[in-house]
């Protein structure tokens, strides 16, 4: 595993790159799905929803997920304590 630059896998997502604004990440309908194209090549994508769903992010696009997906899957999954655990493997931070 690589190492993140300051240990938190913010450092690495494709939104905080500065070539994206993240308001456009906190769009509301259709716009989501456009939205989720940011996320589709983020290294850190499961760490971001990993990150969204055990804090239940209610608003914007996380880990290529919008708002509606989240709460389905939280739904169907409710016996899930730690999403980190579920999708980061060995609760490491996978940036490759």
């Amino acid at each position: 595993m690589q190492e993140i630059r300051d240990g938190h896998w913010t450092a690495s997502a494709a939104c905080g790159s500065g070539n994206v604004s993240p308001d456009s990440l906190f769009v509301e309908g259709s716009a989501q799905r456009e939205a989720r194209t940011v996320c589709q090549s983020c290294l850190v994508r499961l760490e971001c929803l990993a990150d969204a769903l055990d804090n239940r992010m209610d608003f914007g696009v996380w880990g290529g997920m919008t708002e509606r997906e989240r709460r389905a899957l939280l739904r169907r999954r409710p016996e899930v304590r730690s999403w980190w655990t579920e999708l980061v493997p060995d609760g490491e931070l996978v940036t490759s």
